[in-house]
């Protein structure tokens, strides 16, 4: 359960550790150094008032025996607070309207209660211990204050008790919930970085093994092609396993350091100058792809960003429209972006698919591309054309040189 915007909430069943320190509704209680510390100062405080009330009582032996008695058993109640501090902030107020040395017991009680229960119970408890006030104004009038000034000063104890209750509330109230926004985004950074992790083995992983799978559809669907061509494919394939097997074997490293908590710099990642290079690796493995180039240096964010996307819907090229022609444009300068569009015949007007190379899919790159381009702040679009063609357009900010 968590706390609602009301500013009201019950935080009984929501912050226990924090807020209540009791073990529980009459649970035991398990104090630590801290609580001990608290406890015996609060004890100390409840006997120190106690004493002090205690010489200014003057009546009746019987009166001061009871006095003396009662005063005890108050003091002792205090280590009871955090067991039981609304029943004990109950009963030393009501006694507070006659004995006097339950005073101090009463305003450690309705300290405990300010700070461990929300207002509506603590805000009850201090508005009773204000009422008791007129009670023992009659029954014990103090001859050496006058009635009025104990009156005042009585007051003046509540409030500033219960108020300084509410204080430590609220400020453990806050300190709770900024760790829980601590803990909150600690929580949201991994799980982005688990995402992007899961994102950068997606682009890679896919590409080599779609590579792979392509030049072993295609010896499976040649299977007499002269030896020159199998043993150009089947190095191919081996190039293509190894390369999937370093980047897998990298990745793997960066998972392990990254549970580690520990920082390790990023691998070397590529950028949109080593886009001929992927081109030319989709040649050799059979595409017909063709690039037309007209952006200059882009900047390394938004150009990794670009790489990524292109060897994507490159890699879909290659499963959904094998041996389709793919033309790739990049365009784009500072300050007006930079843009990739893609787009391959759809294999019904290119013509039927080749059995035996076609790659199957999950859906999950384009949903990886689109997540991509709007983290960098950028938009991506795809879909087939009227013409047959089936387009992926990304665009990517650039901004303008300063």
């Amino acid at each position: 359960m968590t706390p609602t915007s009301e500013p009201h909430q019950e935080y009984r069943w929501v912050l226990p550790s924090v807020l209540l320190g009791d073990g529980g509704a009459g649970g035991p209680v398990r104090r630590s150094t801290r609580d001990w510390i608290v406890d015996i100062s609060m004890f100390l405080l409840a006997c120190g008032l106690t004493l002090m009330t205690a010489l200014e009582i003057d009546g009746p032996t019987p009166l001061v025996a009871a006095e003396q008695v009662v005063g005890v058993i108050s003091c002792l109640s205090v280590w009871l607070r955090r067991r039981w501090p609304v029943g004990l902030a109950l009963v030393t107020t009501v006694a507070s309207g006659y004995f006097e040395m339950v005073g101090g017991a009463s305003v450690v009680a309705l300290f405990t209660v300010a700070v461990h229960r929300p207002f509506k119970i603590s805000g009850t408890i201090a508005g009773l211990g204000l009422l008791v006030i007129v009670p023992f104004y009659f029954l014990r009038p103090d001859v050496d204050l006058g009635g009025p000034t104990y009156a005042i000063l009585a007051l003046a104890i509540v409030l500033t008790t219960f108020a300084w209750g509410i204080v430590v509330r609220a400020r453990r109230q806050l300190i709770w919930s900024l760790r829980q926004r601590a803990d909150g985004a600690a929580e949201e950074a991994k799980r982005l970085e688990r995402e992007r992790i899961a994102r950068e083995m997606h682009d890679v992983l896919a590409h080599r093994l779609s590579m792979l799978s392509l030049h072993a559809g295609a010896l499976e669907f040649r299977p007499g092609a002269p030896p020159d061509e199998v043993a150009r494919a089947a190095g191919a394939i081996r190039a293509s396993a190894h390369l999937a097997l370093q980047d897998l074997r990298e990745v793997i490293g960066v998972l392990r350091h990254h549970d580690a908590d520990a920082e390790v710099p990023d691998r070397p990642q590529p950028t949109l100058a080593d886009l001929p290079a992927l081109v030319a690796e989709c040649e050799q493995a059979g595409m017909d792809v063709s690039l037309r180039l007209k952006a200059g240096e882009v900047p390394e964010k938004p150009g990794r960003n670009l790489y990524r996307i292109v060897q994507e819907a490159l890699t879909n090229a290659r499963k959904h429209a094998a041996g389709a022609p793919v033309t790739v444009t990049v365009t784009g300068g500072p300050g007006e972006g930079v843009s990739a569009e893609v787009r391959n015949w759809l294999p019904a007007r290119h013509g039927p698919r080749i059995p035996g190379v076609q790659i199957p899919g999950a859906g999950a790159g384009l949903i990886g591309l689109t997540e991509r381009a709007a983290l960098a702040g950028g938009r991506l679009e795809h879909g087939p054309t009227p013409e047959g063609e089936y387009v992926v357009r990304a665009w990517l900010p650039w901004p303008a040189q300063t």
